[in-house]
């Protein structure tokens, strides 16, 4: 077996690793910043603004961490089918994170 198709190998190994860590990464920061804001919510109650605008950041980051993975998979992915679903979930992944970032700064502005 050639020296570049062992890197290579190894290679792809660990960027799948790096792409599970960073999908498990957004899926987390997601999950907590979800429980943390609704008791903030439910503790206060008053605030629904400042609420939305906390999770709406949150959520940002994390679809931000999210979309760095699927920018690793395009890395990794071997024919053309693979490629142009990565693109559609690239471009709905940047499409959500652009909103939720215009959403956050017109309800700062209020």
């Amino acid at each position: 077996m050639p020296f570049i198709t062992i890197i290579e190998k190894y290679v792809v190994q660990v960027l799948f690793y790096f792409i599970l860590l960073l999908e498990i990464y957004g899926a987390a920061v997601i999950i907590f910043s979800a429980n943390s804001v609704f008791f903030y919510f439910i503790k206060t109650s008053k605030d629904g603004q400042r609420v939305r605008l906390t999770l709406a950041s949150y959520l940002s980051f994390g679809l931000e961490l999210f979309l760095a993975a699927e920018i690793l998979r395009t890395v990794i992915s071997r024919n053309l089918e693979e490629l142009k679903v990565l693109a559609a979930i690239i471009a709905l992944r940047a499409i959500m994170t652009v909103l939720i970032t215009w959403e956050i700064k017109q309800e700062s502005k209020t």
